[in-house]
């Protein structure tokens, strides 16, 4: 027999609870390093750095360096092709 307190119409009311909860705490985490990453870009940008180029090196580190070469290359390519090197 089922717990009827703890279920509504075959929903486990404790379970679900549980996962929201769990997603919403780490919604609230994820704000706030987003916030701790805007004040350290407010500082680069104070000290002096571009911002777009910071985040363009951020995005180059993530990549693997096969990909990265790949990139890099058809950029010149591009760049080539339309007269602009």
């Amino acid at each position: 027999m089922t717990d009827t307190t703890n279920d509504v119409q075959g929903i486990a009311a404790a379970q679900l609870r549980s996962i929201i909860e769990r997603v919403e705490r780490l919604e609230e985490e994820k704000k706030g390093l987003a916030d701790d990453i805007r004040d350290i870009m407010a500082e680069a940008k104070g000290q002096g750095f571009d911002i777009k180029i910071i985040r363009q090196i951020i995005k180059l580190r993530k990549m693997d360096q096969s990909d990265r070469q790949e990139q890099e290359t058809l950029l010149d390519l591009y760049k080539a092709a339309l007269g602009m090197e």
